[in-house]
């Protein structure tokens, strides 16, 4: 996404730049084919004053309200403030322009008198002071704000194309970040696919709760019969809801009740484990599979079997301004932390919430001495 703003920025650079060469150009072009004209800065310096007004406008536009159409979605703020642009250049243009009233008789001077035509500087004076030689006058007249000219229009027109050829690069460049942000999603997508099947064939969480379940079943036969169903209602949710891009947040929570509850029969009472889970949602959906790894890291670097260990599992729904979802997450850390492998590694989760939200989340893990906390909010749609 970086790259993409460079790679507009440097077109613009490289557009004005060549904008603002064309009068040298045009300037030394005209003096080498005429050996009447000199090269004078002073017109160079004029028409850079002039650009510099859409250039200035340009940036406004480019940096302030084009990304309020494009990247905010607020048409009307940007229609309104639009039209006050617009309107204090047309009331710029109408008050800041000279106007030229020739004398009758004034005829201009013929080739052979074109050395005797008075500079740039000389102009000006001209143009400000009027003759002083009793010649033909110049008048600069202030014309009413409402009344608009040729020069003004043309000068409106090209505002507008302007603004219009800025919006169109910024959704050129937009268009080509969304394609490439969509073929790395549809990449991960492929990748997390791959992880899901770590979870479907994961020996040591299928052989730890089997023997649980299996000594449950001398135990407390209703237990363990709770405990197989727990596990088949976890293994359904993973084989006909983990492929898919969103799963309503009714069945994401009741996978994390079904995991941590499954994950409890392994330890002992040195081990507390708390889970806060709303019991109701709303309508919304959520990516499959996003909050149990970090529930799964919790407990693979969270639990020691020698000293006393917990993890507090927490989330929180708001709907005020927007619907939210905040998932808090504590663990103590363990002197020698599990070393089963399986799940998804928290960088994956990064990178995979990186290209579903963009910046419209946020992540905040702290690594203490003795406890790890993660706090996730995520928005939700």
């Amino acid at each position: 996404m970086k790259n993409q703003s460079r790679q507009e920025n440097l077109a613009y650079i490289v557009a004005w730049s060549l904008l603002f060469a064309t009068p040298l150009l045009s300037l030394y072009l005209r003096t080498a084919n005429d050996p009447y004209l000199e090269f004078n800065w002073g017109e160079v310096f004029f028409v850079w004053g002039r650009f510099s007004i859409f250039l200035v406008l340009f940036i406004i536009h480019n940096f302030l309200l084009a990304p309020l159409l494009i990247h905010k979605h607020k048409r009307m703020l940007y229609a309104t403030i639009m039209v006050a642009l617009i309107g204090g250049f047309i009331i710029y243009q109408c008050t800041n322009r000279p106007n030229f009233k020739k004398r009758e008789g004034f005829r201009p001077p013929r080739m052979e008198q074109r050395e005797n035509l008075p500079r740039f500087e000389e102009f000006e004076d001209f143009r400000q002071h009027g003759p002083r030689d009793g010649g033909p006058r110049m008048e600069r007249r202030h014309t009413p704000p409402l009344f608009v000219g040729e020069h003004d229009v043309l000068s409106i027109v090209v505002l507008l194309l302007m603004f219009g050829a800025n919006l169109g690069t910024k959704y050129y460049f937009r268009s080509r970040s969304d394609q490439r942000k969509l073929e790395d999603l549809e990449k991960q997508n492929l990748e997390q696919q791959l992880e899901y099947l770590k979870y479907q064939i994961n020996p040591h969480f299928f052989m730890n709760t089997l023997n649980n379940i299996h000594a449950l079943v001398d135990i407390d036969p209703s237990k363990a019969q709770e405990t197989i169903r727990e596990l088949s209602k976890m293994m359904r949710f993973v084989l006909y809801e983990g492929d898919k891009s969103g799963v309503p947040l009714t069945k994401e929570f009741e996978f994390v009740r079904t995991y941590t509850k499954l994950m409890q029969l392994r330890y002992s009472d040195k081990v507390r484990i708390t889970v806060d889970v709303p019991d109701e949602a709303p309508d919304v959906t959520i990516p499959p599979l996003m909050l149990i790894s970090f529930i799964e890291n919790a407990f693979k670097h969270g639990i020691s079997y020698q000293h006393d260990s917990f993890i507090d599992i927490k989330l929180e729904l708001t709907s005020s301004p927007a619907h939210y979802l905040t998932f808090k997450c504590r663990n103590s850390k363990a002197e020698k932390p599990n070393q089963e492998k399986g799940g998804v590694g928290l960088a994956n989760v990064k990178k995979r919430l990186d290209l579903l939200y963009d910046k419209n989340y946020t992540l905040d893990i702290k690594d203490e001495p003795d406890i790890y906390i993660v706090e996730l909010k995520l928005p939700l749609r």
